[in-house]
């Protein structure tokens, strides 16, 4: 029989605040955490605003000779982490660390540590580029540095699947615990791409809103005005346990994961499929993992990103796999407010996703002034809706065609 799975612990660090409660209510009072981009100057950027982690600071978490040897995504990642572990209460010094591990998602991995590395290899040659280069840039930095911190020596890895890695790396985590190779996981995504390649390579494809004189309303999932995503950082880290484990030494639940799903879209490298039929057949899986119908499904956190494709595709798949359902189901895109985190958005989200279960409320997808037509569902526009969650799913779609989607209740 498959062992029963909750989460005990979560950690945020986004732009609109690297606390879980300041996040939440900030999202609750439909704030924005996308600004002016200052992490480099923008100004022969195309697009020159972003979701960035604003007075970034490490202070308190990691030494200062370990914070340079680690990339910004990666100190992301661990401040997440040490944040989680604190919540679950957990002393790892009396678990059995070969029944506790990591699996961390990132879509992208090290960038500021490759582009720093590629201007020191042009300008100053070869033996100047940095002995830590390939420890800090490698997409497993942040699973394999949250093992060393909490010595855990059970699954340990990283998941790369674009803007799905965090959710995946979840449902792995959860199958971990399931199957009985392990008791307690430390999971979720980290990313730190607001560099300038990566604001280059995303805006030249035309993927990013260029919406430079109204940043804060350029993320608009569902509208009828959207036009493209807006480039985030940041990460979200949960603590999965066994449910009988957790039990035993007085854990606060703060949810059970039910199920989990995944599929291939086989088709466009970055256009999903326009009828949504991978994005449904996630949904579906996490469904039936769950053993659950789709009118047990009270709140969707929606991949939802802003793009023109995306979104109506997610609409598509919502309506194939919740029929008549999905216009009672509330639907919402906090990407409206946080920007997309690429490959740490799906462990942002389902912290999100929690919590709307514990305050039965439903956050809001902001500057949905002007719906489009094609996206006809309850998107929960710019204020939040406060109603009875027993049970949310969490949606996650990445370029590659990936599709992953994730069911959590209350215990």
């Amino acid at each position: 029989m498959k062992r029963r799975v909750v989460i005990t612990g979560t950690g945020l660090v986004t732009p609109l605040g690297s606390k879980v409660e300041e996040v939440w209510s900030r999202c609750l009072a439909g704030e924005s955490g996308i600004g002016p981009l200052t992490l480099f100057d923008p100004a022969e950027y195309k697009v020159k605003f972003a979701g960035q982690v604003r007075d970034w600071t490490t202070d308190g978490y990691i030494d200062a000779r370990e914070a340079k040897r680690v990339d910004r995504f990666t100190q992301f990642a661990l401040v997440a982490g040490i944040d989680a572990v604190a919540e679950s209460g957990i002393d790892f010094a009396k678990e059995d660390p070969f029944r506790c591990g990591a699996i961390i998602g990132s879509g992208i991995g090290g960038l500021n540590e490759i582009e720093e590395q590629e201007r020191r290899l042009i300008l100053k040659g070869p033996e100047r580029v940095s002995a830590f280069t390939i420890p800090k840039l490698m997409l497993n930095a942040a699973s394999g540095h949250l093992s060393i911190r909490f010595a855990l020596r059970g699954p340990n890895y990283a998941v790369a699947t674009a803007c799905a890695s965090a959710t995946n790396a979840m449902g792995d985590a959860f199958k971990a615990i399931q199957y009985d190779d392990a008791d307690i996981m430390v999971t979720g995504g980290a990313e730190a791409a607001v560099t300038p390649i990566g604001l280059s390579g995303f805006a030249n494809m035309k993927a990013l809103s260029a919406r430079n004189d109204d940043p804060q309303r350029a993320s608009r999932p569902f509208d009828a005005d959207r036009d493209g995503f807006v480039l985030s950082e940041g990460a979200g880290i949960l603590v999965f346990e066994e449910l009988e484990h957790a039990k035993a030494r007085g854990a606060n639940i703060l949810a059970e994961v039910l199920g989990y799903g995944s599929s291939a879209d086989a088709g466009h490298i970055t256009q999903p499929d326009g009828e949504g039929a991978g994005a449904g057949r996630a949904m579906s899986g996490a469904l039936r993992d769950a053993k659950l119908n789709p009118d047990d499904i009270d709140y969707i956190n929606a991949h939802g990103t802003s793009t023109p494709l995306g979104d109506k595709a997610e609409t598509i798949a919502v309506k194939r796999v919740f029929e008549d359902h999905a216009y009672k189901v509330n639907v919402s895109s906090t990407k409206s407010q946080l920007g997309h985190l690429l490959g740490a958005s799906g462990g942002v989200e389902l912290i999100l996703s929690v919590l709307a279960l514990r305050e039965q409320t439903c956050p809001p997808t902001i500057n949905l002034d002007t719906p489009d037509p094609a996206c006809d569902l309850n998107y929960t526009p710019n204020t939040p809706q406060q109603r009875s969650i027993q049970r949310v799913m969490s949606n996650s779609f990445g370029f590659g065609g990936h599709n992953a989607s994730i069911v959590a209740g209350k215990l």
